[in-house]
């Protein structure tokens, strides 16, 4: 071919590339909106989830004196307010109020009848015997009982036995313990209410279960869409199979797509550890105290936060687990794809560089990104086996007491478009070598 007739192609396929690029930035764009979306949104997530779970946290619910002390002084409040006594049992009390009556009777009247020896205590003998007649306090004893028993039965008088009650478990409040458990809790849960401009813990649980069903939907709808980005990228190199003279250009915006979901797939969130209480029921004083969504543990990581956590630890090996990740899983696979973009657009020279040719074609048995994957796959299925055997053994059903647990550990859309890159990854070195203008050994 000459050198007019390759110009004339040139400038022939000048106006597709230029409509082929057009198009893959404005894909490049929505691809770019959605990752930034779900980002965002799982950012968000983990943060209304770290919320949650600090506020219903098992230690500020069933471990805390203050949950403790509200529901049983209810409960005592309650007893007392609304004591009722049946006909038989009102039968049998005032039996025994006649009996305690009578004994204090005998007993005043043993006393009395008691020898003195002195003239004054002969004299108050005397006195008593005369003007005292205790047949007829005894006679009255009867009308004593019933008497008494309206008091107890008076609706004033329970409320101030009531209130004597709850005085009590007001004292708690004064020791050194409950002070300092009541400080930590309203502070927790002052901030978390003003954030989210509620006025209490079931309205607060309301509004974010709410926030946080919507924002699942999205996430998995954002995911899906950039998903749908590089499928349309990938049927462009089908229907472009045949023009070689479209493949760099479009080879080099496939990269962009690869760096995106790169990117986004070690930012967003990828595995979520929940385990909870979901309900805790038992009788006490006759009456069932129930404590709900009680969280006992909740993390939720990206792949970044992982090695920023493992790096943050002071032990040798954690540093080097976390360094390990961080070359193999993150810094391998964003060389390579910058070296496959330089081996194909740069001069010979350049392109056949050892390093360069080397990070393009073979650094993929070093990367452990799809490694990284597996692990992340297995770790879930390996702890959420281990968390329902074991939250399974504290499902308790009785009379007296019932306990639910739940786990929600779960994947969630960050470790979607992680593997989505290794395997876009895969098909964009499997294209590169094919299209090589250079030798790819």
């Amino acid at each position: 071919m000459t050198t007019s007739e390759t110009s004339a192609l040139e400038k022939k396929s000048i106006v597709p590339r230029l409509l082929l690029i057009l198009g893959l930035t404005l894909l490049l764009g929505l691809e770019g909106y959605f990752g930034y979306q779900l980002y965002k949104l799982s950012a968000q997530q983990a943060e209304i989830k770290h919320d949650y779970s600090n506020i219903n946290n098992i230690t500020f619910g069933l471990f805390s004196v203050d949950q403790w002390r509200d529901k049983v002084s209810g409960i005592v409040n309650h007893q007392v307010r609304d004591f009722t006594l049946t006909p038989k049992q009102k039968k049998e009390l005032r039996k025994e109020v006649e009996h305690v009556i009578m004994a204090l009777i005998d007993k005043a009247e043993a006393l009395v009848n008691k020898p003195k020896k002195t003239i004054g205590g002969k004299i108050k003998k005397f006195a008593i015997k005369t003007f005292v007649k205790t047949d007829k306090i005894r006679a009255k004893v009867p009308g004593f009982a019933t008497i008494i028993m309206a008091k107890v039965d008076n609706r004033a008088n329970k409320k101030q036995m009531s209130e004597m009650a709850m005085s009590k478990f007001d004292d708690l409040e004064h020791t050194k313990y409950v002070d300092s458990a009541l400080a930590v809790t309203l502070a927790a849960t002052t901030k978390v209410y003003k954030k989210y401009k509620v006025s209490s813990s079931e309205e607060l649980n309301n509004k974010l279960t709410s926030s946080l069903s919507t924002i699942k939907t999205s996430t998995y709808n954002y995911s899906f869409l950039m998903l749908g980005c590089i499928i349309i990228v990938l049927v462009l190199w089908w229907v472009f199979r045949k023009r070689k003279d479209l493949h760099a250009t479009l080879f080099i915006m496939s990269l962009l797509f690869a760096f995106i979901l790169l990117s986004i797939g070690l930012t967003a969130s990828m595995i979520e550890v929940d385990a909870r209480i979901k309900s805790l029921d038992f009788v006490l004083l006759g009456e069932h105290v129930v404590f709900e969504n009680q969280v006992l543990f909740f993390q939720s990581k990206s792949i970044l936060d992982v090695v920023r956590v493992l790096m943050s630890q002071s032990a040798v090996d954690s540093i080097t687990v976390g360094g390990l990740i961080l070359v193999f899983s993150i810094l391998f696979p964003i060389i390579k794809l910058s070296c496959t973009g330089i081996h194909l657009l740069g001069k010979k020279k350049i392109a056949e560089n050892g390093i360069i040719k080397y990070f393009a074609f073979q650094s993929g048995k070093w990367s452990m990104a799809d490694v990284i994957v597996i692990a992340i796959l297995m770790v879930y299925i390996g702890l959420n086996g281990l968390l329902e055997s074991q939250l399974k053994s504290l499902n308790i059903k009785s009379d007296f007491l019932t306990v639910i647990t739940t786990n929600n550990t779960a994947l969630q859309p960050g470790f979607i478009i992680f593997i989505s890159f290794v395997l876009y990854g895969l098909v964009l070195s499997t294209i590169l070598k094919s299209i090589t203008p250079h030798d790819s050994h």
